[in-house]
């Protein structure tokens, strides 16, 4: 890695998910299909919570900014796949590359810590009732997804410090839909196997901290509520039921991946879709279809806008 980058290849084949026309033709239909929902689901989320009155507090002002990240983290690898399923030559830039690999750890890493931020606002609200508005204030809320955009941030950026600098001189083959960071190291003209355990403990510190930390919000929280009421503990355990749901969906492949890699092509394609193009579609499905505010709010909307238009 002396003397910078070396690298002799300016773009990269990605190999995709499928080989025949045919199945090329049906993959680009249902993902484009898939990708037009969650770019919208997740804008009439984040409208629905800026406009709505009933909607300003901190649990939606979390959810807003999570249905923000997911549109973004979908956003990162799901347009170009899409238009290479209709492409005969699936290539991309060297810089390109590592714009993906860059984005799709920020954006996954401040989604990690978004969500022990929304862990830590349920904890608050349902273990400290009296206190919540007090702990929980505007500033507190900015402050605490300012701290999961700079964790992103600062994860990503330790991922490409250093693999912009590694010897790439052949071969170029991705066998994956986007750059997969596991997946370009191995195509360096080094010993990658060192690189890839920092990498893994990298990514295994960010993941694997926030998903016990979940963990055990999560637990003591229903600890705390099964010993209530059981009126207030099925409201509790119905709204953090949802966020449990969430938060494995979205763990689960990222560990696999990226933290304890089971080096099965199929079953990493698989994962990165998961976590790329599903997470952020059932994400607004469950907190939607769950959430008794949201479906107010989403009937206020509808009786407004249908106002409007009777009066024009």
């Amino acid at each position: 890695m002396d003397g910078g980058n070396q690298s002799t290849v300016s773009e990269f084949v990605l190999l995709g998910l499928g080989h025949s026309w045919s199945m090329q033709v049906l993959l680009f239909m249902i993902f484009l299909l898939l990708y037009m929902i969650i770019v919208s689901g997740n804008i009439v989320i984040v409208t629905l919570i800026i406009t709505d009155p009933h909607l300003h507090s901190p649990m939606y002002f979390f959810l807003a900014n999570l249905s923000f990240v997911d549109m973004w983290l979908s956003s990162v690898t799901t347009p170009k796949m899409i238009t290479d399923f209709l492409r005969e030559n699936k290539t991309i830039s060297f810089t390109g590359c590592m714009c993906q690999i860059f984005f799709a750890h920020f954006i996954a890493a401040s989604e990690m810590v978004l969500l022990v931020s929304m862990a830590y606002d349920r904890y608050v609200a349902i273990c400290k009732p009296l206190h919540y508005s007090t702990i929980m204030s505007l500033q507190r809320c900015t402050g605490l997804v300012v701290s999961s955009w700079t964790t992103g941030f600062v994860h990503a950026m330790s991922h490409l410090a250093v693999i912009v600098q590694l010897p790439f001189c052949g071969p170029r083959e991705i066998d994956s839909f986007f750059c997969d960071m596991p997946l370009v190291i191995k195509l360096a003209c080094m010993d990658s196997y060192n690189l890839d355990i920092l990498m893994n403990v990298d990514c295994g510190f960010v993941a694997v901290t926030c998903f016990i930390l979940l963990l055990i919000s999560y637990t003591y929280i229903l600890l705390s509520v099964s010993q209530r009421s059981k009126t207030g503990a099925s409201k509790a355990l119905s709204t953090c039921s949802a966020h449990i749901t969430v938060v494995v969906i979205f763990f689960v492949p990222c560990i696999f991946i990226y933290v304890w890699p089971l080096n099965i092509t199929w079953l990493d394609k698989f994962l990165a879709v998961f976590y790329s193009v599903f997470t952020p579609l059932l994400n607004p499905a469950i907190y939607t279809l769950r959430n008794k505010e949201i479906k107010k709010a989403l009937k206020r909307f509808r009786s407004y806008y249908n106002a409007g238009v009777n009066l024009s």
